[in-house]
């Protein structure tokens, strides 16, 4: 950070609810698309959560010549972005998405310039980057009507990705067009780091290290996606560490890294979150974003997508674990390595147990577990917050939802509870509202 000079530490969830499926299915669901978002905020909220990363559907927020439109997801968009605000998080915008907005629906057409385009028009050809160009500028000067502030000014919009995986296949091209968006970001007025992908197509990484941004960005799906049904497989081997091929290049070592998006697809696994933030920190990430966070009025069907699935009502063990993997992330010096499985299980504050479906986090202020457990926590009379799963030492609970207690003040504790959940189906097969 600027101001204290610390490092930036910032741990989170891409959410899409303004966009495409998410923005239709609330109205198939007749649910308020603001309420909704008022709900998932606070929800993030108690899992720790202080990042936000977003790929905008730009389809559905610009016209034909790449004109900015006054759309209803531009305007859920800022609302969200104001709310997150609002809960301290600051957030990673991805500009340009390419394409259309159907998944997991046919596509609904809309008048966005990019609408029938695929990814690799969108490089160098001048008609198209004459719109992509048109589109940033009113983007970064557009005044968020809920925040009053313009986004190439916001403070909480701490960085832009250019666009969304992007599918180079010509390495000087890619360089040229990088350079020439940052020019425009930069003329535009924003001041914060420019970040591209540089894991997508990485054979043309010297290509991207060339061109004039501050930081890369990468992703990982360790356990694959859409097997269409859930992995019980313990799947710890496969988080053990996060490799990246080129670390040693010169040009990468001045480069900020940046997780755009993270998920062990596919799987309830409550160690899993944990063991992947310990593995971003190690391979020096400051910015670590799971896709993505399904909204509260979907969440009982998992129809945003279908690989994905964690929300705190409806995967209570897995939000826990996240909320675990929040400060594992924060606390965890950056390089930091705990060794290699099944070594690593026990690390810092946190303990992996994949056969009980298992995460403890066990701090002198907060204990936080995933599934019941016998551990005493470190020092009772020091505790301010405790959530979990099951009973413990200090809880007796028979339910199967998420609860929290945080101490007010000597004496005054705050308790919530969440509703028990039961699974009917498995949330990873076909999915349906109906």
């Amino acid at each position: 950070w600027s101001k204290s000079k610390e490092e930036i530490r910032l741990f989170g969830v891409n959410y899409t609810l303004p966009f495409a499926h998410g923005f239709r299915a609330i109205n198939y669901v007749n649910k308020d698309h603001k309420n909704a978002i008022d709900k998932d905020v606070y929800h993030l909220s108690r899992l720790d959560v202080n990042a936000f990363r977003v790929h905008i559907w730009d389809a559905e927020v610009t016209d034909s010549l790449g004109n900015l439109i006054n759309s209803p997801q531009l305007d859920l968009l800022d609302y969200t972005l104001a709310k997150m605000k609002e809960r301290g998080f600051k957030t990673l915008i991805t500009p340009f998405k390419v394409g259309d907005n159907g998944y997991p629906e046919k596509n609904v057409p809309t008048q966005g310039f990019s609408n029938k385009l695929e990814k690799w028009q969108t490089y160098a050809d001048e008609k198209i980057i004459e719109k992509q160009i048109r589109y940033f500028t009113q983007l970064l000067n557009h005044v968020n009507p809920y925040t009053g502030i313009a986004y190439k000014n916001d403070p909480d919009i701490i960085a832009l990705e250019i666009n969304n995986e992007p599918t180079h296949d010509n390495g000087p091209i890619a360089t040229k067009y990088i350079n020439r968006m940052v020019e425009v970001i930069r003329k535009v007025g924003f001041k914060n780091p420019i970040f591209y992908n540089i894991s997508e197509v990485s054979k043309f990484v010297d290509n991207y290290l060339d061109a004039t941004i501050q930081g890369c960005t990468f992703q990982w799906y360790p356990t694959g996606l859409v097997r269409n049904r859930l992995l019980e497989m313990n799947n710890l081997p496969n988080v053990d560490a996060y490799q990246i091929p080129f670390k040693d290049k010169k040009k990468f070592q001045n480069k900020a890294r940046i997780i755009y998006e993270f998920d062990p697809g596919d799987t309830n696994q409550a160690t899993l979150f944990p063991a992947m933030a310990r593995s971003f920190r190690e391979a020096k990430f400051q910015f670590a974003a799971q896709f993505a966070y399904d909204p509260i009025d979907l969440a009982f069907a998992n129809t945003e997508y279908q690989t994905h699935y964690f929300n705190l009502a409806y995967t209570p063990s897995k939000a826990i674990s996240f909320k675990i993997a929040a400060a594992v992330f924060r606390e965890t010096p950056n390089g930091k390595s705990f060794g290699r499985y099944p070594n690593n299980n026990t690390f810092g504050n946190t303990t992996l147990n994949p056969d009980k479906n298992l995460a403890i986090y066990n701090s002198e202020t907060a204990f936080f577990y995933t599934n019941s457990t016998e551990v005493i926590p470190k020092n009772i009379k020091n505790l301010k917050n405790i959530a979990g799963i099951g009973a413990s030492n200090l809880v007796t609970y028979s339910g199967t939802g998420a609860y929290f207690l945080d101490k007010i003040e000597n004496g005054i504790w705050r308790l919530e509870i969440l509703p028990d959940v039961v699974w009917v189906n498995d949330p990873f097969a076909k999915a349906s509202l109906k």
